[in-house]
């Protein structure tokens, strides 16, 4: 239906939201009808594979996969469901994940920028991106100056909608158009199936992707500014032809530093998680990687497992909570104490989530790595930004030192007399 070619096709299913109050769609409720569909038809081609990731938990782990994606061969074409929302300290567009929160999306959610520039280096063509997001109230107000960028040589279709009214949650019904009339039989051309679903999944406001990919005989024209639209009508956005930047690694500690700070992985407190890969330990991997000054591709693979092991086991487990904490000592050993300090928070958060109580040797020790990682921190903004959650954390885990609570209180102090004196 999309792409003809000799090439087997490859599809990627991702649909994203989080597990929280924050989830403003059911986004993965598009997957069951989607997999139904035969795995050719998603891709316009005779055979193909499909790639299914449903509420993933960490930005590294979706990267990778969208990354191998976009290294077949053949026709890629991309399903996603999700939300969209801005950071707030660049103002970057970014997939919320599972463990979004408004104030954590700079770090757990997926940056725009990364998805667009994985298929940068793709055939023209030979891609197919097709969305059905909601946007937050700040990213909704961004979209509709601005539109979506995704890199050139790659069809675009889809809609964006703004939060439904009264917190309820949205329904990806565009995408599930597309698998209802696929199952049906009906094979129609792209830009037609669009149209339709527009028609049949609503709002009125939806603001509409519509952009063929260009080819050598066909180039794209020169990409217009966006307008915005009349209150209560549709519209379709241009799609502007954007190149992201590479996404920025974490700056790597140098083999030295790493061999002599990396102390030894402990065992899952439980049986491994239940992965096709189950049988081999995936500690030594994952150190000689950090060891290597790899630290992306360490993350990347303890995240991986975390992620495996959340479906199979469940968010809080002990075979969950036992990868988060893998990734919060990588976080350190990358000289990320930002990253380390929220993810020890997290670990913490988990135990005690679980119904461990605040004197467990794990959940202090959980709740002391975090306050080190603080510490660290010499950037007065980020410090003060993880505060208040360190703050309440604290309160609840004071530890057996006395004073733990004063002096993040105190450092909070001193960080905004130094904030003070730059001004």
């Amino acid at each position: 239906m999309l792409i003809k070619g000799q090439e087997p096709g490859t599809a990627l299913l991702l649909a994203a939201a989080p597990a929280n109050k924050g989830r403003l769609i059911d986004a993965a409720s598009v997957l069951p009808g989607l997999a139904a569909v035969p795995p050719g038809v998603l891709t316009g081609t005779d055979t193909a594979s499909v790639v299914e990731l449903a509420d993933p938990v960490d930005p590294q782990t979706v990267l990778t996969r969208i990354r191998a994606v976009a290294a077949s061969p053949g026709p890629v074409s991309v399903y996603l469901a999700g939300q969209l929302h801005l950071d707030s300290r660049a103002h970057q567009t970014h997939l919320a994940l599972a463990r979004t929160t408004r104030t954590s999306v700079r770090y757990t959610a997926l940056p725009w920028q990364w998805l667009a520039h994985a298929f940068q280096a793709r055939e023209p063509g030979t891609t197919t991106v097709i969305v059905d997001l909601v946007a937050d109230p700040e990213a909704w107000e961004r979209l509709r100056q601005e539109g979506l960028a995704l890199c050139p040589g790659v069809r675009l279709h889809g809609r964006i909608v703004p939060p439904a009214p009264r917190r309820a949650v949205a329904s990806p019904d565009y995408l599930k158009t597309y698998a209802r009339v696929w199952r049906g039989g009906a094979r129609p051309p792209l830009a037609e199936l669009h149209a339709y679903a527009v028609d049949h999944s609503g709002p009125e406001n939806a603001l509409l992707l519509s952009a063929d990919a260009p080819s050598a005989q066909n180039p794209a024209p020169p990409s217009s500014d966006a307008t915005v639209p009349p209150a209560g009508t549709r519209a379709t956005l241009p799609v502007p032809q954007a190149t992201p930047p590479v996404p920025r690694e974490i700056p790597a500690a140098t083999r030295a530093d790493v061999a002599r700070t990396l102390p030894p992985l402990p065992p899952l407190p439980s049986e491994p998680p239940v992965t096709p890969r189950a049988s081999a330990d995936p500690h030594p991997a994952i150190l000689a990687a950090a060891r290597a000054g790899r630290h992306g591709e360490a993350a990347s693979m303890a995240a991986m497992w975390e992620s495996e092991a959340w479906r199979a086991h469940g968010p809080s487990s002990q075979e969950a909570l036992h990868w988060l904490e893998v990734r919060a000592d990588l976080a350190r050993l990358a000289q990320d104490p930002a990253r380390s300090c929220e993810l020890w928070m997290s670990c913490a958060q988990g135990r005690l989530t679980r119904g461990q109580d605040a004197d467990d040797s794990d959940v202090q020790a959980a709740v002391d790595r975090a306050h080190h990682q603080w510490e660290q921190l010499a950037d007065p903004e980020r410090a003060r930004a993880l505060t208040p959650a360190l703050i309440a954390l604290r309160e609840q885990v004071p530890g057996r030192q006395q004073g733990a609570v004063e002096a993040v209180r105190r450092r909070v102090e001193q960080l905004g007399t130094v904030a003070a004196a730059g001004r």
